[in-house]
């Protein structure tokens, strides 16, 4: 049985006392995490930006442990960011931005299927779903304002009306800037509680941080909390930096929690990883950061250690794509056959630039990945770790040659070694990458080449994305693909 069907998140577990907060839920690139609480159940969404099939729904009935559900973005809109989760009188939705709109995708199940997405027809981005006492929809938005919905939350009916202006940023503090995002808001008792992102996702470590509001009104006043902000990277030594984008919500023991995304200190090309933490109310109904060790999720004081997450190892036995899947672009599913435990991909484009790569996104800061490739009519194929189009590196092969990619400059480095037939390896130790091919699968053979990836991250080259797995096949014909295999290394 394929392997991504038995996918479960482990959230690993050391005992170190100091470092108890936060816990790493999703190591790797997850960013803009929205959780929905159903009954016994949780469900959290993600970003997906240029990967299609978009929005992967995961599934915990503990919180620790995770398994995917489906995509519920089938059709490729653009670039999709924040998307907010949400159940309203029995049926699931999630709204999201994409190119200066906001669409919404609707499933009676969270299984789906999901509905093709709906435009609604206004701007703004990081809509969060909020209903009044009289259950009245509407969408908040980064700029601090919201639009009121239809009942089937299918359409805006009128126009946006500003209500908050974030918590102000001491003048001093080190950030990329104001950029309020992610209103995120949640009744408890007689108050409605807004959490905004402010300060930036990137920039500098001390950039993002979370900042809370709340009102006894969904349209405010808002009052900002004494305890702004409640979560932050104070100094660049910590292992979390830009910590923001958080939801606050409460778990069925009744414990209240927030989920946030970071980057990673060190490893910033992993994107932005999903964290949890918990948070304690004060007698005046105001919530914050325990001030004691206590609260993790086994109850203890504990942390996690680098991320023990799901394996990416797939033997294509079919009949379908695994989950962990995405093409960089539209998704375009006739470009793929999946039979006899291999993975056939139509060659496209003169080079990666113009041939979308299949990606997956490693959760480990060293790992292997292998795959057997076999080539047909003029093709090069290979194994690629990819931030974007134009920055990308790895090993490809032809029907004769072993190649080398360092960011986008391609060329023969070990000439008439195959005869349409290989194994590729990339072996990532911390940043450093080394390339290996094989006759056998046996016997590796490193070539002289080598890649040193710790810039391929947004601070560089922009865009939000991160560096992930790919398999690219490039040129007329087509290339097999067999036993792709992730090994994390210690």
């Amino acid at each position: 049985m394929r392997s991504v069907l038995a996918i479960i998140l482990l959230v690993s577990l050391a005992c170190q006392v100091k470092a108890q907060r936060p816990d790493l839920l999703f190591p790797g690139d997850y960013p803009d995490p929205s959780i929905l609480r159903d009954g016994e159940n949780y469900y959290v969404v993600h970003s997906s930006f240029e990967y299609s099939p978009g929005l992967l729904i995961w599934h915990s009935t503990d919180l620790r442990n995770w398994r995917p559900v489906t995509h519920a973005l089938h059709t490729y809109v653009g670039p999709v960011w924040a998307p907010d989760l949400v159940k309203y009188d029995g049926k699931y939705y999630i709204y999201f931005p994409v190119n200066n709109t906001n669409y919404v995708v609707t499933a009676n199940s969270i299984e789906g299927p999901w509905s093709d997405p709906v435009d609604l027809k206004t701007g703004n981005i990081d809509p969060g779903h909020v209903v009044d006492a009289e259950g009245n929809r509407y969408l908040y938005f980064s700029s601090g304002g919201y639009v009121p919905l239809a009942k089937d939350g299918l359409s805006v009916t009128g126009k946006l009306v500003h209500t908050y202006d974030g918590w102000p940023i001491p003048r001093d503090w080190t950030i990329e800037c104001f950029c309020m995002e992610g209103p995120k808001i949640v009744k408890r008792g007689e108050y409605y509680y807004l959490t905004v992102a402010e300060g930036g996702t990137a920039g500098p470590p001390t950039s993002h941080m979370i900042i809370s509001a709340r009102s006894r009104s969904p349209f405010g006043p808002w009052e900002n909390s004494p305890h702004n902000p409640i979560i932050k990277t104070k100094d660049k030594a910590e292992r979390w930096w830009s910590k923001g984008h958080g939801t606050l919500f409460e778990d069925k023991a009744g414990d209240w929690w927030m989920l946030y995304h970071a980057f990673e200190n060190g490893f910033y090309n992993m994107g932005r990883q999903t964290l949890i933490e918990p948070v304690e109310w004060t007698v005046d109904g105001w919530f914050k950061t325990p001030d004691s060790a206590a609260g993790s999720l086994d109850g203890e004081s504990q942390s996690p250690v680098s991320g023990t997450a799901f394996s990416l190892t797939d033997d294509f036995s079919g009949p379908t794509l695994g989950l962990q899947w995405q093409s960089f672009g539209a998704y375009t599913p006739d470009r793929y056959r999946i039979e006899h435990h291999s993975l056939t991909m139509k060659a496209k484009g003169r080079s990666v630039q113009d041939s979308p790569p299949l990606l997956c996104i490693p959760s480990h800061h060293s790992y292997t990945v292998d795959v057997e490739i076999s080539t047909e009519g003029n093709t090069t194929a290979g194994l690629m770790l990819f931030y974007n189009p134009n920055f990308h590196s790895g090993i490809l092969a032809n029907s004769r040659n072993i190649l080398a990619n360092l960011r986008g400059w391609q060329f023969v480095t070990e000439r008439n070694v195959i005869n349409n037939h290989t194994f590729l390896r990339l072996k990532k130790t911390d940043n450093i990458v080394d390339m290996f091919y094989s006759p056998d699968g046996k016997e590796w053979i490193k070539i002289e080449n080598s890649i040193e990836v710790s810039s391929m991250h947004h601070n560089v080259l922009s865009g939000f994305l991160s560096l992930r797995i790919g398999l690219c096949a490039i040129g007329d014909g087509s290339a097999k693909f067999k036993n792709f295999v992730y090994t994390p290394l210690p």
